[in-house]
């Protein structure tokens, strides 16, 4: 690595937002953020949208982390955009701010999209508007039995096309099941959610986030260079035709294949032994 880039490189454990707490996991390997407003199910604020943008733009730097748990305190993950602190406002802004607000709000889904780190979403309670948007932005989701997902932007004479819900959702669980929940804002609940690939697994209240740890740590320990270039792949590939697809996944596993995670990851399982990736 050269000098300038180690320059760009830094940890990210002593990082302290203001509108959302962030924890690093003992190893260093793992952050989580953790929408802070349980009172009022955590919603999100224009400074909230801001900081949250900000941090997964930065991440691409992180020197440290190599997975991200992204979740809500109190029992909810998130209830959207605060009514009184968004909504109300945006009642009476005029075009040019509007429009400059949903750029924002669209500018926090492709910084999780970019950002190289898998997103596991720990999903509890209500996961309403802009939090089902940041569910759906996360690479994967679990939840629990009692959660309520719920694309609620027709409910306040909104479209469902809300920072890249029409174009991301129907990728997951197929165009007319995104429709249906776009067109009538109607809640999901956790079994749907699962039956049709927005949620990857369920578990308990008690344990869930728990279980988003333990996947999380798991990417963390594995190829993590690897994991990037799997995530960059998964978004890059959704503009490209089948010849496009293939030229490029044979570039990027050449790229991994140049790694020397690579053949460490050879040379253990040639020695019958655990290997440990150090992502270069």
């Amino acid at each position: 690595m050269s000098d300038v880039m180690k320059d760009m490189k830094h940890s990210f454990r002593d990082y302290q937002p203001k509108h959302f707490l962030w924890e690093v996991s003992e190893n260093g390997r793992v952050g989580t953020v953790r929408l802070n407003r349980p009172e009022r199910k955590n919603p999100l604020t224009f400074e909230s949208y801001a900081e949250l943008r900000d941090l997964f733009r930065d991440l691409v730097y992180a020197s440290d982390i190599r997975s991200i748990v992204l979740t809500g305190a109190g029992g909810n993950f998130s209830s959207g955009g605060d009514v009184f602190e968004i909504i109300e406002p945006l009642t009476r802004m005029a075009m040019p701010d509007l429009l400059a607000f949903t750029r924002m709000t669209g500018d926090l889904v492709k910084a999780m999209k970019k950002c190289p780190q898998p997103i596991v979403a720990a999903v509890d309670g209500i996961c309403m508007g802009a939090g089902a948007i940041l569910a759906m932005a996360s690479d994967m989701r679990l939840a629990t039995p009692e959660t309520k997902t719920a694309f609620l932007f027709t409910r306040v004479g909104l479209a469902g096309a809300d920072m890249g819900a029409c174009g991301i959702l129907p990728r997951i669980i197929g165009q007319g099941r995104a429709a249906e929940l776009l067109f009538t804002g109607r809640s999901m609940n956790a079994d749907e959610g699962q039956a049709w690939g927005f949620f990857n697994a369920l578990h308990a209240q008690d344990v869930v986030e728990a279980e988003a740890a333990k996947l999380a740590h798991s990417l963390a320990d594995g190829p993590w260079f690897a994991h990037t270039m799997t995530k960059t792949m998964l978004n890059q590939e959704w503009a490209m035709g089948i010849e496009e697809m293939i030229e490029s996944e044979a570039q990027a596993q050449a790229i991994c294949m140049a790694t020397k995670d690579f053949r460490r990851a050879f040379e253990a399982f040639a020695e019958k032994r655990k290997p440990v990736f150090e992502g270069d």
